[in-house]
């Protein structure tokens, strides 16, 4: 094979293994257009050289051949873009499907639950066997599926407020349809109550059940309890507070062959956690106010202002830590002063710089939504302390 280049063309000619004569050369241009005397396919000079060689079938082999190949190579790289265009749509519904299930409250879920689970274990090792592991991941499987059905049913029926406080979720984003909504919803509701009957029996199953009622009183009408501050208030506290961690610590005795019975630092968590849960209740209407206002929406937030519920949710997380620093002092057998007393004067002092922090920054709507991720992130931390308290 010779290859020649020239300003204006590149010039191939090779040898045909059937012929003892070179086939005619083929000059193509590169900075115009050619096309071929049998067809009105253009070619332009990103052809590689093995796509130029090709071509010479113009010459040697007729405008079928030709013909042919090149609807080989246009068929190849559509089904290269079909393949991209498929795993986009994969991406993108994995990541709204990701956003639908809101991580944030995921994370508290599971940190929960493994907690809790912890905390059991700790305290009956002797009771510890392999085969408790895949109830403990049916169990957590259970509340995930729950949690995704609670906070999903609240986005089916707050669409037009999320356009306004929320527009990155993937309903008001346009990302996830309503149908697929429900679908996904229905579908944990039913994998979650399956999971539970079939691994923790009735009673376990009835807190379940109680649990997916009250998420959904919460947001459908017409009920819709998250009208009334107070109701929806004691909803969350009580789903997010009591029954993740009365009914978890519960299931996890039983599964060690264990009667329930309350110790104090399981109390203490329980007790704790749903005071906790209270505040969160209280503080995850502030980013919110915008989009309850215009639709009507009454909250503490809207009654009192921003400031006012500010200073309540963090007067309340103060009183919480002042109760953990009181048990440790009044009930040094449960546990472990030399990290529940520096840890939570630790933690509240945080609490109090970040509140000191949102009212410096004049109560902007970024410095609302930094200070209730703050409060999650306590949340998160406590959790994480407890098995170790």
């Amino acid at each position: 094979m010779e290859l020649s280049l020239s300003p204006s063309s590149i010039r191939i000619s090779a040898i045909s293994t059937h012929r003892t004569t070179p086939c005619r050369s083929i000059r193509l241009p590169i900075n115009h257009t050619c096309i071929s005397s049998h067809s009105s396919l253009k070619c332009s000079k990103n052809y590689s050289l093995a796509d130029l060689c090709s071509l010479r079938s113009c010459s040697r082999t007729g405008p079928k051949s030709h013909h042919k190949r090149l609807s080989i190579w246009a068929s190849s790289q559509s089904g290269a873009a079909g393949s991209d265009s498929v795993l986009n749509k994969v991406s993108e519904f994995k990541n709204a499907f990701w956003r639908f299930l809101r991580p944030h409250t995921i994370r508290g879920t599971a940190l929960g639950s493994t907690s809790l689970v912890a905390r059991a274990l700790i305290e009956n090792p002797n009771l510890i066997r392999w085969s408790l592991l895949f109830k403990a991941f049916s169990g957590l499987l259970a509340l995930i599926c729950g949690n995704g059905y609670i906070v999903g049913i609240n986005q089916i029926y707050d669409i037009g407020i999320d356009k306004v406080n929320k527009p990155y979720l993937p309903i008001a984003a346009g990302d996830l349809s309503v149908q697929a909504a429900w679908f996904l919803v229905l579908l944990f509701a039913v994998t979650g109550l399956l999971t539970v009957g079939v691994n923790f029996g009735p009673f376990i199953t009835s807190l379940y059940c109680l649990g997916l009622f009250l998420g959904t009183i919460y947001s459908v009408p017409p009920f819709r309890m998250k009208r009334f501050p107070v109701v929806a208030f004691l909803i969350i506290a009580t789903v997010r507070g009591f029954l993740l961690n009365f009914g978890v610590y519960y299931a996890t005795r039983a599964a060690l062959g264990l009667t329930f019975e309350w110790s104090f630092p399981v109390a203490f968590i329980t007790t704790f956690v749903t005071m906790f849960a209270l505040v969160i209740a209280i503080t995850k209407d502030l980013p919110d106010v915008e989009g309850d206002r215009k639709f009507q929406i009454s909250t503490l937030a809207t009654k009192l202002g921003v400031r006012n519920i500010s200073f309540l949710g963090s007067g309340l997380l103060l009183l919480n830590y002042v109760g953990a620093l009181l048990a440790a002092i009044f009930i040094p057998q449960a546990f472990r002063r030399s990290l529940m007393i520096p840890a939570h004067t630790i933690l509240a002092l945080s609490l109090i710089f970040q509140a000191w922090l949102l009212e410096k920054s004049n109560y902007t709507k970024e410095a609302i939504s930094g200070f209730y991720r703050f409060i999650w992130n306590l949340f998160y931390a406590e959790y994480i302390m407890f098995p170790f308290l």
